[in-house]
């Protein structure tokens, strides 16, 4: 057992988003993503996403051409399948996210 922080251990170089996997078994899997000023290619999972934004600020677009802007403490659930991408990220400060797959 290790204690450690999430707001801790942040890249240096995010010119491209970062992923790390913080727990991950069979059913679920927890990331902590860092994000600054990114945006994402469209994804279509086969698994539920949950995500929160612990820091910062992003934009999330879906397919049906809807966006929703998350602030520190927002969360969402993105159903499985359901087409979406960021869109935006603050880029003048990190993003940081949890995100758990289910």
């Amino acid at each position: 057992m290790t204690l450690q922080n999430i707001f801790s251990a942040i890249p240096r170089d995010l010119s491209g988003e970062i992923f790390e996997t913080l727990i991950e078994s069979n059913s679920i899997k927890i990331e902590r993503i860092v994000s600054k000023g990114q945006q994402s290619p469209w994804y279509d999972q086969a698994q539920h996403e949950w995500v929160m934004v612990l820091k910062g600020q992003a934009v999330l677009s879906f397919d049906d051409q809807t966006s929703i802007q998350l602030g520190e403490g927002d969360f969402i659930n993105i159903p499985s399948h359901k087409k979406h991408r960021v869109s935006w990220t603050d880029p003048d400060q990190e993003t940081i996210w949890l995100a758990i797959h289910y």
